[in-house]
């Protein structure tokens, strides 16, 4: 590959250190700002999270089962950006309805529904006998 090559690839690419630091941390960020402002399922994703984090750092579990049912909800999160960013990739090569767009998307769809069971599944076994047990003790 020449040079010609790699600079139309991306103009980042030859960024190292700290620089290349500082720009992945700026496109991540913007990256979860353009999700939340776009994408109404990564809006009630951060709303499930919000109320289940705070909730897995205090029930009585041990801390390997903490790091499941944290790893459960951030794993959600992470799915629907993927998802997400299948999406937009999609629309962009363009609107109209394509059996590889709507097998792409629909793909994407169920690695969300997997991981949303993968959390209901965690905290259903970890969680739920822990805050019957908090309950069942008063």
């Amino acid at each position: 590959m020449d040079d010609a090559t790699e600079l139309r690839e991306s103009p980042h690419k030859g960024r190292r250190g700290l620089r290349r630091l500082i720009n992945a941390l700026t496109y991540s960020l913007s990256g979860l700002r353009l999700a939340f402002h776009h994408e109404s399922a990564f809006r009630q994703e951060i709303v499930l999270a919000a109320v289940l984090v705070p909730l897995a750092c205090v029930i009585d579990v041990s801390a390997a089962e903490r790091a499941l049912l944290l790893v459960s909800v951030f794993i959600v999160l992470l799915v629907e950006l993927l998802n997400s960013s299948v999406e937009a990739a999609i629309d962009r090569i363009g609107l109209d309805i394509h059996q590889l767009s709507k097998r792409a998307k629909d793909l994407g769809s169920a690695a969300v529904l997997i991981a949303l069971l993968m959390l209901a599944t965690t905290w259903g076994l970890i969680a739920l006998p822990a805050l019957l047990r908090l309950v069942g003790s008063h």
